[in-house]
């Protein structure tokens, strides 16, 4: 149940490298990006990744997108985000299928309406959703034609329709409302038959949803603050996720977990520079 023991005051951006073979996630409030058995510290907040190819990630820290060597640990910068806002930072994050990277911001305190969600592709980073209180749930349909996000505080899972491009087709529509629940939305993945798996701030469990939004499953793990799923492992069945000591007592909090599944994932998105 424990993939690693480290605690984690806010883990995030669990991301299985499918050529990799291997787990990265992140301690946003540490500044760290872990693996097991390592990992790198930053002088800001890092949140969320993708992978470029076998060796390069492209990480968002607080005020940018970087191009970040695995191996060498070099970094660079590709672009500025908000980074004339110095209440903000960056929050959930995926690669689309069109190889484009989307990326939520926040307030470093959660302050209403503070963060936003953007597009970056082909070299164009793009506002596509705002005001956002706390982004999440960043996710995408194996078939492209879909994206779904929240804005956590809403309780309310949302999706759009995607173009050709990846591009935002029309008004964001409700997908399934949480709201009444002890469940508060936050990171959130699709696996290979389009079921949507969603972390539940609060409840400590990820429970998975069919496309009409009808519960299937749901999987309990031993911090209450569960944060954000992926799936991965050689047959991209295991469950992994991540959670967050901050706030809370028990020796379980902030740890990252994994747990076998009947469900398949889907292979993470490469991006496309």
């Amino acid at each position: 149940m424990i993939f690693d023991a480290t605690q984690c005051q806010l883990g995030e951006g669990p991301l299985w490298h499918p050529t990799r073979k291997q787990l990265f996630w992140f301690d946003i409030l540490g500044h760290r990006l872990h693996t097991a058995g390592q990992h790198w510290q930053f002088d800001t907040y890092v949140s969320a990744a993708g992978w470029v190819d076998d060796e390069t990630l492209i990480i968002a820290s607080a005020k940018a997108l970087h191009h970040f060597n695995i191996e060498t640990s070099e970094s660079h910068q590709l672009c500025a985000l908000e980074a004339d806002d110095t209440t903000a930072r960056s929050n959930a994050g995926r690669a689309d299928a069109q190889g484009g990277v989307w990326i939520g911001t926040m307030g470093v305190d959660a302050q209403h309406g503070a963060g936003a969600i953007y597009r970056y592709y082909k070299g164009e980073l793009r506002k596509l959703f705002a005001p956002i209180t706390i982004s999440n749930a960043i996710c995408f349909t194996p078939d492209g034609t879909t994206a779904y996000f929240t804005d956590t505080p809403t309780q309310k899972i949302m999706r759009v329709s995607l173009d050709a491009d990846g591009w935002p087709v029309g008004a964001p529509m409700l997908h399934f409302d949480l709201s009444g629940t002890a469940c508060r939305p936050d990171g959130a993945v699709v696996d290979a038959a389009g079921n949507l798996w969603n972390a539940q701030w609060g409840a400590g469990r990820v429970a998975g949803y069919t496309l009409d939004g009808s519960l299937i499953e749901s999987f309990d793990f031993p911090a209450g603050q569960t944060s954000c799923p992926a799936f991965g492992g050689d047959e991209l069945t295991t469950l992994y996720c991540t959670s967050a000591a901050v706030g809370l007592d028990g020796p379980d909090q902030g740890k990252t977990f994994a747990t076998a599944t009947a469900y398949k994932g889907q292979a993470e998105h490469q991006v496309i520079l």
